[in-house]
């Protein structure tokens, strides 16, 4: 892809986040014991049930108090990569000292006398920390600019409880901590690139960049959530769901001029064979040029209707004063009958916003090709819109929207939600930072 403008840091960047923690986890005195001290599991248990309190008391009470962060009595390395992830809480805009990391080590190192009360006070003091650092780093900024369409995904102030159930139930907490799993890959992506260029002489503007990419991405959910991710910086989705990315694709969105917003909402349903309503500025500098030009709403597969309710009336296109609509005096609606030429190709899915905003397949495949696909009216076009889904649908809709055919809403039976972001910031394939343009001047406006 070519770039306007690159901002290389360092020959290459550092190694990933899991690499980075776990060398730095080796390089610790409590990452690995030569004597292990036997400890009582149940004295420990007890200490816990006596020192946990509210939502943490609630949290462990419910796992009959055995600890997230010891193993058999001891604080394993679980705890010193979550400690590295608290002393560069800076990253994240938050103060390392608020979660006192310092304090912890001595716990941890009292614990390595094997007493149950010291296991305890580092496993309790640990899930506490975390708990907080979670619930801080997860708080969405003022001044984002995202608008959620579907107020229920708009984040809320997390309960401690609950995200140290979450945290529990995973696979590997080891993993877990070292994906930092609570957030979202892309927001771990570019807090590992702000990482990387604090350390070099980096260009004030870049780093500020970042950090505003680091916003943008900071309202993306998990990837344990079931969920899409459009970003209009680099026009491409992700869909995710059992904390792994089930796919992605090449998307093509909106331009300088018609941009695709900051949104979250919630796709519920999908239209096979759909029609396009064509947008007034379309049908004034458009379709009424050509008509006035000669050709015919028919040649054009389109039709003219009379208002904008659910049962309009067509229109003679003879009747229409072409002339007043190509000036602005008349709006007509337009719309693009359903078939293969439909700009909304075979499938659109639907979620309720003030935009008219939509994911849709589309005809035009050779736009997928692009370095630059910021070419749409400010919808989302699929490059694999069928296999979007079937992910999303559990079922195949090919068959269904075969032939000429006419629109047809197919339900969902759960709704996914879907985040419009902007990112701006990434590594090229050698690992260096790389600025994109800034296509929809996001980046400047906040400086």
């Amino acid at each position: 892809m070519k770039f306007s403008f690159v901002a290389v840091v360092g020959l290459a960047l550092a190694a990933s986040p899991a690499a980075f923690f776990s060398a730095k986890a080796a390089e610790s005195p409590h990452a690995t014991r030569a004597v292990r001290v036997s400890v009582d599991g149940r004295a420990v248990s007890r200490a816990i049930a006596d020192r946990a309190s509210g939502a943490l008391k609630d949290f462990y009470a419910s796992r009959n108090n055995r600890p997230l962060w010891a193993d058999d009595g001891i604080i394993g390395t679980s705890a010193q990569v979550f400690l590295r992830i608290l002393d560069e809480a800076a990253l994240d805009g938050l103060k390392p000292s608020r979660y006192r990391p310092d304090r912890i080590r001595e716990m941890i190192a009292n614990a390595d006398s094997g007493n149950a009360e010291d296991v305890a006070r580092a496993e309790v003091s640990l899930s506490k920390a975390f708990a907080r650092y979670v619930r801080d780093v997860r708080r969405v900024k003022s001044g984002v600019g995202v608008e959620f369409a579907d107020r229920s995904l708009q984040p809320g102030k997390l309960d401690y409880a609950r995200i140290l159930r979450a945290a529990a139930h995973v696979r590997s907490f080891d993993r877990y901590l070292k994906s930092m799993g609570w957030m979202s890959p892309h927001y771990v992506e570019v807090r590992d690139i702000l990482r990387t260029a604090r350390t070099q002489g980096l260009d004030p503007h870049v780093i500020e960049t970042i950090r505003l990419n680091l916003e943008r991405t900071r309202y993306l959910p998990a990837p344990s959530v079931r969920h899409v991710v459009v970003d209009a910086g680099s026009a491409r989705l992700w869909y995710y769901q059992a904390g792994e990315q089930a796919g992605t694709m090449r998307v093509v969105v909106g331009a300088k001029e018609t941009q695709t917003p900051l949104l979250v909402g919630s796709l519920n349903y999908a239209v096979l064979n759909p029609y396009w309503n064509v947008p007034d500025y379309l049908v004034r500098n458009n379709v009424a040029a050509k008509i006035l030009a000669g050709r015919t709403l028919a040649s054009m597969h389109m039709e003219a209707l009379s208002d904008w309710s659910a049962t309009p009336a067509r229109l003679d296109p003879a009747v229409i004063n072409w002339r007043a609509v190509a000036s602005g005096e008349h709006d007509l609606r337009v719309r693009e009958l359903p078939g293969p030429h439909n700009s909304m190709g075979r499938i659109k899915f639907i979620f309720p916003n003030d935009h008219g905003i939509y994911l849709h397949d589309t005809p035009n495949r050779d736009l997928f090709a692009k370095d630059d696909r910021h070419l749409s009216n400010g919808c989302i076009r699929l490059e694999k819109a069928w296999v979007l889904g079937r992910w999303m649908m559990g079922k195949s809709l090919e068959d269904q929207a075969k032939g000429a055919g006419t629109e047809k809403a197919v339900p969902m039976t759960a709704s996914v939600p879907v985040y419009l972001t902007y990112v701006t910031i990434t590594r090229d394939k050698k690992g260096r930072v790389v600025v994109r343009p800034d296509i929809y001047g996001l980046d400047q406006s906040k400086r």
